[in-house]
């Protein structure tokens, strides 16, 4: 079951016995879990039917004997397990007596008054255990998977239209760049910015760069840009600006950032089918991205790319300290690479 629909059905008021939320990705079992403790029940339901335990704080048979115990004068009893990973899970071998897990016993008869929500946070639940199979069966089981980097902007486009604005590809694009692939975060940001725009707006990178604390001229996508024209005075100005912020401009970001560029620019050399839309299909980028894989397609040859590449290797093995000779200071290495690449 995607997001949408697990959502939709509890908008309905169609619960299950027992939810479990397991995966990388926290913000989809937050989003759920925070729904359900929020919805399920009202106010003055929530003072005898709402219990919220804690996985490390806990164990097995206090959240089964809480389970277990009926509603007072409501419809449903919410049970909440956050943490859930810390929690001991008890025997799931070879045993097949429903002795020794009363939590697999509880899940293969669950009380359909209850509803028993497990947040299982920051990885995957084993789904060879009988207590997952019990679940799956009687129940739902959710799995909130890490989302792939190049996935953000459009996620973030999506986030914010269902809060009734619009932003632009480039604002999107540097958002992500900036923020990663943390949803958590992006939502917590995006929250933040909509507060200084006003609804219906379109977000633009003035909007992210003035409420994010973004630089203008200062950043990856400036970078990129410059490097393309192969505008040396330009490059070497946001070089030595991340040079004397490496905070906030650490060289590892920096380095996954190029490399991910100078494999779209070699996708650009190797892609048989050069129109806007074709090229836009082929980097799994935004149709406004597209001139500037074009700009670097022509300043790059496919060999100098390959090159730059290789580049971009060997100064991320400098990093971890192979095959350093000499200054490894971050600040001197950015420096040394952005010359090797635009000459």
């Amino acid at each position: 079951m995607n997001i949408n629909d697990l959502i939709k059905d509890l908008k309905n008021r169609k619960f299950k016995p027992v939810y479990l939320l397991h995966g990388e990705e926290s913000y989809y079992i937050d989003k759920v879990s925070d729904y359900i403790e929020e919805n399920v029940l009202s106010d003055a339901e929530k003072g005898f039917n709402q219990t919220v335990f804690y996985g490390k704080d806990s164990d097995v048979m206090s959240i089964i004997n809480s389970a277990k115990r009926f509603p007072m004068m409501s419809e449903y009893q919410v049970v909440l397990v956050k943490e859930a990973q810390d929690l001991k899970w008890g025997k799931d071998g070879d045993d097949d007596k429903k002795s020794a897990d009363p939590m697999l016993s509880y899940f293969e008869n669950p009380l359909s008054s209850t509803v028993l929500v497990f947040c299982y946070r920051n990885g995957k639940f084993d789904k060879r255990k009988k207590t997952y199979k019990a679940i799956e069966k009687k129940g739902i089981v959710f799995e909130s998977a890490e989302i792939y980097e190049n996935k953000v902007p459009a996620w973030i486009e999506d986030f914010v239209r269902e809060k009734g604005y619009t932003i632009h590809a480039r604002a999107s694009a540097l958002l992500a760049e900036y923020l990663g692939n943390d949803l958590s975060k992006v939502a917590n940001e995006l929250e933040k910015l909509m507060l200084n725009v006003k609804k219906g707006d379109e977000i633009n990178s003035s909007d992210v760069e003035n409420n994010i604390g973004i630089s203008k001229e200062y950043n990856v996508f400036e970078l990129q840009s410059a490097i393309a024209r192969k505008d040396a005075f330009k490059v070497n100005q946001i070089i030595n600006y991340f040079a004397a912020n490496p905070k906030n401009n650490p060289i590892q970001l920096l380095l996954g950032t190029l490399n991910t560029y100078f494999s779209k620019v070699l996708k650009y050399h190797y892609a048989t089918d050069k129109s806007a839309a074709g090229l836009a299909r082929e980097l799994g980028v935004a149709p406004f991205f597209v001139k500037d894989y074009e700009i670097a397609g022509r300043s790059f040859s496919k060999q100098k790319t390959f090159q730059v590449i290789s580049y971009l290797r060997e100064c991320d093995l400098k990093t971890k300290g192979v095959d350093a000779s000499g200054n490894t200071e971050q600040g001197e290495l950015m420096k040394e690479l952005l010359f090797k690449i635009i000459h």
